[in-house]
């Protein structure tokens, strides 16, 4: 979670949501909790690769694993192009393709000699953001006592479920927790840990350093910058540090473009064995024990995305396919027993009205996309059943 999000969304979140950001936050942090209950709680009955698309397919059935697993592999393909883009325009500007492909390339080289390494490199990656962060946090702060959040909401209350439906890019990273359930030792018991840990560690974060870029640039500057941890280091009067932020981003999206190629790897690895994918991405190297024929697959794919996406349409269609995904693991949630919850079936009803609320005020051109790959991806399941009935 602690990735490219962080460096990345407040800018198109504050232009929705204006003095509304935190508020914004706020409503995300609730569902993304929400969605973590839910998760937690089915992972630990289910302590298998897939995520939602196995839970989907338990307890609400093939149809709904399919329009799940499909959300889930079609937003974060996108994600991961954002993630590729966001690394490149902090670490090369002026040359973001080439380099961001170039990235997608090395990190799927990293994922396909295994998960040990994977997570090794993730925490060394984390530690370098967390450092990032905490300095950001402590330079600023003194800029935070002159600053205000000034009102102003550009679109009213739509305008923060819609920059809420944004900084739920940020927060969603959790998933892929649950997606790793066949890889770690006592899954029922560390993965609903892990997942709910993490949560609370990250919202205290963009908590923090939301409320910075907020007092220290003002609503209006955050929502036209492109750069804002950098711009409010500048505005505080720090400008020295700024590539010490910009070396930070870099950081964030690889660690997060890590976990993303894992976790979609692992999903199209489940989808492949139940034959919703082609089954020649169901193939486990030997060796190394991960997905290889998903994890190329997905490679390519992303690679052909980065040269030709925009990085902000891909976060508004990110959220839209994981907000599905999401609000159909509320629901299978909801369907568990008594014996089987750790959590009241309230927060399964929240989050699931929750996620199709933001999902319904994300950007038209995202909804619009998103309701349209969604069709395709279930009109290509029913004519492959079709055919092969």
């Amino acid at each position: 979670m602690l990735g490219a999000g962080v460096f990345a969304v407040f800018a198109p979140a504050a232009a929705a949501a204006g003095s509304g950001l935190l508020f914004a936050l706020v409503i995300a942090g609730f569902i993304a909790y929400c969605n973590a209950a839910s998760s937690a709680q089915l992972a630990a009955v289910h302590p298998a690769s897939g995520g939602t698309y196995l839970y989907g397919r338990e307890r609400l059935g093939h149809w709904w694993g399919f329009t799940a697993g499909w959300g889930f592999v079609v937003g974060k393909t996108a994600s991961c192009a954002a993630m590729a883009l966001t690394f490149a325009a902090y670490a090369a500007p002026g040359f973001e393709k080439p380099v961001a492909a170039l990235a997608v390339a090395v990190l799927a080289a990293v994922n396909y000699i295994g998960i040990t390494r994977t997570a090794a490199l993730t925490r060394v990656l984390l530690v370098v953001v967390l450092v990032v962060l905490v300095g950001f946090t402590v330079l600023t702060y003194p800029a935070t006592a002159g600053g205000g959040t000034h009102a102003w909401l550009p679109r009213g209350p739509l305008g923060v479920l819609q920059a809420s439906g944004l900084l739920f890019f940020a927060f969603a990273g959790y998933a892929r927790i649950a997606t790793l359930g066949e890889e770690v030792r006592d899954p029922a018991r560390t993965i609903p840990r892990a997942i709910l840990l993490a949560l609370a560690c990250t919202a205290v974060v963009y908590a923090v350093v939301g409320l910075s870029l907020l007092l220290v640039l003002g609503p209006h500057q955050l929502a036209t910058s492109t750069a804002p941890l950098a711009d409010a280091l500048v505005a505080a009067g720090h400008a020295p540090w700024t590539p010490a932020v910009r070396f930070g981003a870099a950081a964030a999206s690889l660690g997060a473009l890590l976990a993303l190629i894992a976790g979609v790897g692992r999903t199209g690895l489940a989808m492949a064995r139940e034959g919703d994918l082609p089954r020649q991405l169901a193939a486990v190297h030997p060796r190394f024990q991960v997905p290889h024929h998903a994890e190329l697959t997905l490679a390519v794919v992303v690679i052909a995305l980065v040269l030709s996406a925009d990085l902000r349409g891909v976060i508004g269609f990110s959220s839209f396919g994981v907000l599905v995904y999401y609000a159909i693991a509320n629901a299978s949630a909801f369907t568990q027993p008594r014996a089987e919850r750790r959590w009241p079936k309230a927060l399964n009803v929240a989050g699931l009205a929750g996620c199709l609320l933001l999902a319904a005020t994300l950007p038209v051109t995202s909804v619009l996309v998103g309701l349209g790959v969604l069709a395709l991806g279930l009109l290509g399941r029913l004519f492959s059943r079709a055919s092969s009935g």
